[in-house]
């Protein structure tokens, strides 16, 4: 009978040691979930791939929306650590597009890895999956950096927050084959040009 997951947050490492396997278990979860649908992966396998216990996998992921989430926040993170600086001849919006477009391009190198990624971040309850803070924090950031804004205002964010939502629901469509390749990449940029664009949103002009 599969485990049934407890709705608590899984243990943070406190140890070199446990980080490395907690590490080695999210590289065998990306692994089998490149080759396979999320249902189909199963949690023993990641155990056994992964060289621990299965009571060690559970104690750090109580269920596979704990693993995923975990396993993009991971990815962001690494993303976010390889990205270049933004040339000194690409405006804020070029550099914030072209952050989004090598982002999916990456993900889309393994669509069921992405959708199992996206399905379990969706899914996430803060209150239970701290991890997917980490997802939203480290993409933020991502955003701000490419946009150029070190100090940002209530504004910034909440364009940014905007800008991925939408930028998820692309990725979404792009996996599920209801749009194409050129239809993302032109929807991706005309949301960030709307957006990102100097001065006062719409409705701030109407407020003021």
């Amino acid at each position: 009978m599969p485990r049934i997951a407890e709705a608590r947050a899984g243990a943070e490492p406190s140890s070199p040691g446990q980080r490395a396997r907690q590490l080695r278990i999210l590289r065998a979860a990306a692994e089998l979930a490149a080759e396979q649908d999320l249902d189909r992966v199963q949690m023993h396998e990641v155990a056994k791939a992964a060289g621990v216990a299965i009571g060690t996998l559970y104690r750090y992921f109580p269920s596979k929306t704990h693993l995923f989430t975990a396993v993009m926040a991971e990815q962001i993170e690494g993303f976010g650590a390889r990205l270049p600086e933004r040339g000194a001849d690409s405006s804020p919006v070029d550099a914030v597009f072209e952050t989004l477009a090598s982002a999916t391009h990456n993900l889309l190198r393994h669509p069921t890895l992405a959708t199992a990624m996206i399905q379990s971040a969706n899914s996430a309850s803060a209150a239970t999956v701290t991890d997917v803070t980490r997802v939203d924090i480290g993409f933020r950031d991502l955003m701000l950096k490419a946009w150029g804004v070190e100090h940002p205002a209530e504004q910034h964010l909440t364009r940014v927050r905007l800008l991925t939502l939408l930028w998820y629901g692309v990725l979404q469509s792009r996996l599920n084959e209801r749009i194409s390749a050129a239809d993302a990449e032109s929807d991706v940029r005309m949301a960030c040009e709307l957006l990102l664009a100097p001065g006062p949103t719409p409705l701030e002009t109407r407020s003021g």
